[in-house]
């Protein structure tokens, strides 16, 4: 039995003093993803969460999918999702919860986090007060759990403010900005006027399910009366629910910070009054059987303060795709801005304009300007209104986070402030060790100096010599145009033969095209064109093409549309190849061409974009001369992506059991192996709701062995599904080299490997 008699002074918490190299204070994906890099590093982290969850607007309790560089595959971001911890935990997701389950993605994320050993967890903890030891220095956050009644006082070397509002940049006093800039302070001719608004709001979303018997709704008292005050009210369907209603927004006229409880409420009102429409206007007769399963609690937020750091990335800085010496993260989500009035504005809700490529993110962006020792994360990084509208997004903010973690780890073993990681040796270290952990930052490689493999002898049973795509799929009509996207060799004439179906007589244009920037996927630059005369009926054609790339480099071959023609798909499937459609996809704001206004600084171009499996299949195509970018070289060329070339090795398709053998002059002590796999960075993943069509995408390898040159196995590794797989050795350990031996796991896809590291 506890009793404590009265006490004439007042009772404090119990407090907690935790003493850590790192605090960070947030669990989204930011700061999910800072916190595992930096305790994977080896430095001891305190991650500080006000919510039950982790994970921000994708958990249960905002249920917002997770998207990033590769959009809805809407844009011509080819193989663009984000690689290194956020791709791990999103291609974990999808192998246990491939039909997007909100409340399983929490627990993928509380497991990743707490297994972590180096991590203390504090969920339900609210940091609410800042001290500093200096002027530019912090020294420790407050904060305090209601469920534990215990106030905690986090002491570190280093803070990471992934909190979204920036509690703790703000009170430890740094610069931030809360708006929109005027067009003239950095030269965006985006920048939104008065009118349009400064601010995105904020959206609360609901789910509804079928009870198989009719369910009566009575809408509360607070409920929006009259659905004609939201003006796309048309547009409303009982088919709808979830992040699919993202223009349910409010806010932007308002302080979304101060103010967010105030437009919680409103927002509330509106999702109740749109359930009250459904249910009971007599519109959604289909409706009857639905009930009302979820409403969200707390409001999935977009915008409130930007923190100034040490560069402030702009629009000319994403449609230009600037490159940056000190680029350790990339985006490219649209430019996407919407109406400060959201819900109540008669406009669309939302403005995307997207760039050609993907686009270089600054560490300088995520350090701060003001305050030593504090870095930056997730959409409160130094970016104007207008780049935020795209660096904002989760899986950009997952992947700066965990740049963030690792250049923290970097500061703490060399004792060294946050800024000096831009100096020109401590960022050229951080690259590395981004890019060995499966950063993927644009144009960066893997050094081949730091791998062993590179030193290595490395022959392979097989190799594709990419000849043939079978005649064995269904017909792909022309109604829509198609191109296949294909990695061409500089200065080589290529002949290719299609099998075609026409309904009539007709003709057909084909085009060689490539992009203008050699690492873009947008084919802006035509290199020639052929007219194809086709008979009613099946044929072969054959188009010889002159014209070739000047680099190596993807290009497509390209059938303009006829809705008279079909052309033969290939059931095969290869690492680093595609067919793309000059297609839409509303959800992205894309009708087949991006046509902005001509004062707004932005492009003008196609979008050529995939269709998701089980579409999507290749054009069934002979090809001369052989396709022969899939040699072993590329297992140690340091990227683990198509980047401008398809950059795998990749067995004959006939091979069913391929190895590898990598052989030494002399004995190498060797402490990690790791493999490079192809999860299929093209897919987005979303994280809940959308549902994907496998749980392991076809092109990653499941079943192989890894043996010593004399036989003896070393690891064998068993329905594999992610995309790095690390192997440690005991110290002291030496070998001449290792047989890697892998089984395929389709029949029509080959075995590939991006890259082998050894260290």
């Amino acid at each position: 039995m506890l009793q404590e008699n009265f006490s004439q002074i007042a009772r404090k918490n119990k407090t907690v003093i935790t003493q850590s190299d790192l605090v960070v204070v947030g669990g989204g994906l930011a700061g999910v993803c800072a916190a595992i890099a930096a305790a994977r590093d080896g430095i001891m982290v305190t991650l500080v969460q006000d919510r039950p969850v982790l994970g921000g607007n994708a958990s249960s309790e905002v249920r917002l999918w997770t998207l990033g560089a590769t959009s809805h595959m809407g844009n011509n971001n080819r193989w663009a999702r984000e690689g290194g911890i956020i791709d791990e935990i999103l291609v974990e997701n999808l192998y246990r919860n491939k039909e997007g389950n909100a409340l399983i993605f929490d627990t993928v994320l509380l497991e990743k986090v707490t297994n972590e050993k180096n991590i203390t967890l504090l969920l339900n903890t609210s940091v609410y007060e800042v001290e500093k030891s200096a002027p530019t220095t912090i020294s420790k956050v407050h904060a305090f759990c209601s469920q534990n009644s215990t106030t905690y006082i986090l002491e570190a070397k280093l803070f990471c403010d992934a909190s979204g509002d920036g509690i703790v940049g703000f009170q430890a006093g740094a610069a931030f900005r809360m708006g929109a800039e005027t067009k003239e302070e950095f030269g965006e001719l985006f920048a939104p006027d008065q009118s349009y608004g400064e601010l995105l709001g904020h959206t609360i979303y609901f789910y509804s399910k079928d009870s198989g018997a009719p369910v009566k709704y009575v809408a509360p008292e607070f409920a929006l009366k009259d659905i004609t005050e939201i003006p796309r009210y048309k547009s409303l369907s009982d088919k709808d629910f979830g992040c699919r209603l993202w223009w349910l927004e409010y806010g932007g006229r308002k302080d979304t910070i101060h103010e967010s409880e105030d437009i919680k409420w409103e927002l509330w009102k509106v999702v109740y009054g749109v359930w009250d429409y459904i249910k009971n206007s007599g519109e959604f007769p289909d409706a009857e059987n639905l009930t009302l399963e979820w409403v969200g609690t707390i409001p999935g937020k977009r915008e409130s303060r930007r923190f100034e750091g040490q560069y402030m990335i702009k629009q000319q800085d994403i449609i230009e795709q600037n490159e940056f010496e000190d680029a350790v993260s990339f985006g490219g989500w649209a430019v996407d801005l919407h109406p400060s009035d959201g819900v109540y504005d008669s406009r669309p809700g939302c403005t995307q304009y997207h760039s050609k490529g993907v686009y270089h993110i600054p560490l300088s962006t995520m350090v701060s300007k003001n305050i030593d020792n504090l870095f930056l994360a997730g959409r409160i990084i130094s970016a104007t209104h207008v780049a935020f509208g795209s660096t904002r997004v989760m899986a950009t903010c997952a992947h700066m986070g965990q740049a963030v973690g690792f250049a923290a780890a970097q500061a703490i073993k060399q004792n060294s402030a946050p800024l000096q990681l831009l100096e020109k040796e401590n960022l050229k270290q951080l690259q590395q060790t981004l890019s060995i952990n499966g950063q993927s930052i644009p144009g960066i490689a893997i050094d081949e100096n730091l791998n062993l493999i590179a030193e290595a002898n490395v022959t392979a049973s097989s190799t594709l010599a990419l000849n043939t795509i079978d005649f064995d799929g269904e017909w792909t009509s022309l109604e829509v145009a198609v191109a296949q996207l294909l990695p061409l060799k500089a200065n080589i004439k290529y002949s290719f033969k299609f099998f075609a179906k026409a309904k009539q007589a007709t003709q057909i244009t084909v085009q060689l095209r490539t992009a203008s920037k050699s690492k873009n996927y947008t084919p802006d630059t035509i290199l020639e064109t052929k007219e194809i005369e086709l008979h009613e009926g099946e044929q072969f054609i054959v188009i010889d093409f002159e014209a070739s790339t000047s680099e190596n480099q993807y290009a497509f071959v390209t059938f303009l549309s006829n809705e008279n023609v079909s052309l033969q798909s290939s059931n095969s499937r290869y690492t680093g190849i595609l067919s793309v459609f000059n297609g839409q996809n509303k959800a992205v704001n894309n009708t087949g061409k991006q046509t902005p206004p001509e004062d707004v600084g932005i492009d003008a171009f196609e979008f050529w974009i995939p269709f998701r499996r089980p579409k999507g299949q290749n054009i069934a195509m002979e090809i001369s001369p052989a396709l022969t970018d899939f040699a072993t070289d590329n297992l140690t060329n340091g990227f683990v992506r198509p980047y401008g070339a398809a950059n795998a090795w990749m067995a004959a398709l006939n091979d069913k059991n391929p190895s590898l053998k990598i052989a030494w002059e002399v004995e190498k002590e060797v402490s990690e192996l790791k493999l490079f796999l192809d999860p299929d960075y093209d897919h987005p993943m979303e994280s809940t709701l959308m549902g994907h069509p496998e749980d392991v995408v076809p092109f990653c390898v499941r079943n192989y062995t890894i043996k010593n040159l004399d036989g003896t196995i070393l690891f064998e590794k068993k329905n594999n599904y992610q995309a790095i797989n690390s192997f440690t050795f005991d110290a002291n350990f030496k070998t001449k080299g290792f047989l890697i031996e892998l089984e395929q796991a389709h029949t029509t896809v080959p075995v590939s490997v991006f890259e082998l590291f050894c260290h």
